[in-house]
């Protein structure tokens, strides 16, 4: 009989065993999906903020610079027209080189979610 009561205690650590790991491999989900959501409401923090300053700061720039460029033009008119033409095409450079953006960003997101 104690061959079936070894066979019996095994079964029972074996079964307490991968009992404890499934629980520590709850846990650990629970902790990895907090550190992604945190991490996740904190970029999205970072980026409203620091992303409504930068555009406030280059409304200003841009019509400083359209009126200085309508005093050199002297026409103001014409400096707002350069300075707008300027955006578009900075944002047509945008536009054509996404995916090198797309890119980088999914780069430095999969360094964040594989650590």
């Amino acid at each position: 009989m104690s061959i079936f009561d070894n066979l019996t205690d095994a079964a029972d650590e074996g079964t307490a065993a991968s009992k404890q790991f499934a629980s520590k491999t709850y846990e650990h989900t629970k902790l990895k999906v907090f550190q992604l959501s945190a991490l996740t409401v904190s970029m999205i923090a970072k980026l409203v903020i620091i992303g409504s300053l930068a555009s406030l700061g280059f409304i200003f720039l841009a019509i400083s610079v359209a009126i200085a460029l309508g005093e050199y033009f002297q026409n103001v008119a014409l400096g707002y027209l350069s300075v707008g033409l300027g955006i578009l095409v900075i944002s047509l450079f945008i536009y054509l080189f996404r995916k090198v953006l797309d890119n980088q960003v999914i780069i430095k997101m999969s360094k964040i979610f594989f650590r």
